[in-house]
C-alpha cells in the first residue's frame, strides 16, 4: 500500500495560513453576517489618523505589537493580558498598536482587538491575513483603525479591492512587502503606508537590510515602516535617516516578562 500525502505536505508556512484563513473566513460569514458587524457599536467610530500619530514628535514611531506566539518561535509569551500591555505601549509612547486577531497560527483573538480598542486611545493595527472583504468589514466593527495588506498573499487586483474598501470605511492601509517586485506590483493610489518586512517568509531569517535596500524605491507620499528584527534603539535611529517614518516591534517587547517596561526601557534609549 502506497502512503497517502497529506494535502498539506509541500506548503510553505504561509501557504497553509491562507488556506486555513479561507475556511475560517466562510465559517465567520456564517456566523455573524455582515449587516450584524455594520450594527457594531464601533462601526460608525471616527477611526485615527495614522498619519498624524506616526509623525508625532512627541511620540516614538514605534507600532507595538501584542503578540503571544508565531509559527517560527513557537509561544513568546502567554502569561499577559492585551489590555495591561498595550494601555502600557501607548504609555511609553507608542505612535500605534499592532494586535494579532489569528489565532490558530498566533495565538490572538479577535476580541483582543475589541479589548485593545475598548482600553486605548491611539490608531490600532488589525494584523492578520487579509484575504477577503469581509474581514475589512470585520476589522471596521472590532474597532481598528489600520488593515495590513500582504503583498505575498494577494494579487494587484486584490490589494486595489481591500484597499479601496478600507478607505471607503475610513481604515488606514498599510501594504506589507518583501522585495522590490512585490513593491513595483502592487502600489495604488488607496494605501496609506508600506511597510518592508524585514522576515524572509521562505526561510524566516531576518536582515533589516531589507528596508535599507526597499528604503528609496517607496514613493515619496507613503509612509515608510520597518518591520521585524528591530531590537536596537540604534537600528531605529539609523531607519530614520534612510527615510523611514515607524518601526513595528513585537517579539522584542513581547518576549519580556513585562512588555510595557522592556518598551520604555527601550524608548529611553532612544533619546
Amino acid at each position: 500500500m502506497t502512503e497517502q500525502k497529506s494535502p498539506l505536505q509541500g506548503l510553505s508556512i504561509l501557504d497553509k495560513i491562507v488556506l486555513n484563513k479561507k475556511t475560517e473566513v466562510e465559517l465567520a460569514k456564517e456566523d455573524t453576517p455582515i449587516k450584524e458587524l455594520e450594527a457594531s457599536d464601533l462601526f460608525s467610530r471616527q477611526t485615527y489618523s495614522f498619519k498624524e500619530f506616526l509623525l508625532d514628535p512627541a511620540r516614538t514611531g514605534i507600532i507595538a505589537e501584542f503578540k503571544r506566539r508565531s509559527p517560527s518561535k513557537g509561544i513568546i509569551n502567554d502569561k499577559v493580558g492585551v489590555e495591561a500591555v498595550t494601555t502600557a505601549y501607548a504609555a511609553a509612547g507608542a505612535s500605534a498598536l499592532s494586535v494579532l486577531t489569528d489565532t490558530d497560527f498566533f495565538m490572538g483573538t479577535k476580541t483582543d482587538l475589541y479589548k485593545a480598542r475598548r482600553s486605548n486611545n491611539i490608531p490600532i493595527l488589525r494584523k492578520d491575513f487579509m484575504i477577503d472583504e469581509y474581514q475589512v468589514i470585520e476589522a471596521k466593527s472590532l474597532g481598528a483603525d489600520i488593515i495590513l495588506l500582504i503583498a505575498a498573499i494577494l494579487t494587484p487586483g486584490e490589494i486595489e479591492l481591500l484597499a479601496s474598501l478600507a478607505k471607503s470605511l475610513g481604515l488606514n492601509v498599510l501594504l506589507e512587502v518583501h522585495n522590490l517586485e512585490e513593491l513595483q506590483r502592487s502600489i495604488n493610489p488607496n494605501l496609506d503606508a508600506i511597510g518592508v518586512n524585514n522576515r524572509n517568509l521562505a526561510d524566516f531569517t531576518v536582515s533589516v537590510e531589507t528596508s535599507y535596500k526597499l528604503a528609496e524605491h517607496i514613493p515619496a507620499e507613503f509612509l515608510k515602516i520597518s518591520e521585524s528584527g528591530i531590537s536596537d534603539p540604534q537600528t531605529i535611529k539609523g531607519l530614520k535617516r534612510a527615510g523611514f517614518n515607524g518601526f513595528l516591534i513585537g517579539e522584542n517587547f513581547m518576549k519580556q516578562e513585562d512588555p510595557g517596561l522592556a518598551m520604555r526601557e527601550f524608548v529611553a534609549q532612544l533619546k
